[in-house]
């Protein structure tokens, strides 16, 4: 894949915003308080939109939903040594971090689309909920947080311009 930074997993991340303008955050499973968006790995041969329309369906029920936007590169992170250890255990390979492809999404209709055993695959989340730009990035886990912090900088004058809206933008982080 074009600019894929060597040492990284290719995978992709989902910024799913509803009409309000909040974005969705889900808790995962295997580290109870860590919320985080719909995410996860390029198939062979599959190209980042398609995963990521892929990966939202599979880990949320969800197939209502537009692409807005992209972040244009590729955002790194990399794994603390103790989830490096496990995940490079679980994926194959030897992995330095993640290497994401960004998308913007907006959900098309209500929210009871969302379920999160959909019989894809295996559940990640335990729970979910919308939150704030500045919410998301509070509740990610640290090592996520300079890319969660670039993917709202990139995607929030995206949002609507209505009242939620000049809220979200108001947040710090």
């Amino acid at each position: 894949m074009e600019g894929l930074p060597p040492g990284y997993r290719p995978n992709v991340g989902v910024c799913l915003i509803n009409s309000d303008d909040q974005v969705f955050v889900a808790s995962r499973l295997n580290v109870p308080g860590a919320w985080q968006m719909p995410q996860g790995g390029i198939e062979d041969g599959e190209e980042p939109k398609s995963a990521a329309i892929r990966e939202l369906r599979e880990e949320t029920g969800i197939v209502s939903a537009e692409i807005i936007a992209e972040v244009p590169n590729w955002l790194t992170y990399d794994f603390p040594p103790a989830v490096k250890a496990k995940v490079n255990r679980l994926w194959g390979g030897e992995w330095h971090g993640q290497a994401q492809k960004w998308f913007l999404m907006r959900l098309t209709k209500d929210e009871s689309e969302v379920n999160l055993a959909t019989g894809e695959a295996d559940p990640e989340f335990s729970e979910w909920k919308w939150a704030t730009p500045g919410e998301v990035i509070e509740q990610a886990v640290d090592y996520k947080r300079p890319t969660y912090e670039e993917v709202m900088r990139t995607f929030t004058p995206y949002f609507d311009r209505n009242e939620q809206s000049a809220r979200c933008k108001s947040t710090k982080w």
